[in-house]
């Protein structure tokens, strides 16, 4: 087993502590049809944005970084209208379980190699690129709360990126 570096074990609590987040965020939907629910200007359900980070997450980390056989249908993630809670928290925990897994075995070396697929037309030192996914869920994690606040009138907390939430084991 490779030791992870610094950064490999940061990004690994960032993502642990999002997906954990996200995953909390969706079990507070009242019922499952609140899930795929929007409001007028906004295109995307939290649904759609929950299935959208795990299946980035599933593809930049797990396929192209740990070559797992994961094969994305992001047109999917966007697509679709209904499902459950329940679907949804197997993929975001699905997604965590690929993230865990290659960010443990990643080679240090990899992390100022460029990414390995170019992305938009450009290919970031990988490390620079995982920080950006990290960046992406937090996004996301946000519009899902803000989005579920709005549609249930429930201004309960998920504890989406809590501070606490950066403590994890040392190296």
């Amino acid at each position: 087993m490779v030791a992870m570096t610094p950064l490999s074990a940061d990004l690994l609590i960032l993502f642990r502590r999002d997906l954990q987040s996200l995953v909390r965020e969706v079990t507070l939907f009242p019922e499952d049809a609140t899930l795929w629910r929007t409001v007028p200007g906004i295109a995307n359900s939290a649904g759609n944005l929950a299935l959208h980070v795990a299946g980035n997450l599933h593809h930049f980390v797990g396929t192209v970084l740990g070559g797992s056989s994961f094969v994305r249908q992001r047109e999917q993630e966007f697509a679709r209208r209904e499902g459950t809670r329940a679907e949804v928290v197997v993929a975001l925990e699905a997604a965590l379980a690929e993230v865990e897994h290659t960010l443990a075995t990643l080679d240090p070396a990899a992390l100022a190699a460029p990414f390995p697929v170019s992305v938009a037309g450009v290919q970031p030192p990988t490390g620079r690129f995982l920080l950006h996914l990290a960046v992406h869920l937090g996004f996301h994690l946000g519009q899902a709360g803000y989005l579920r606040r709005v549609l249930t009138e429930d201004s309960a907390s998920a504890g989406a990126m809590g501070i606490q939430g950066l403590v994890g084991p040392s190296l």
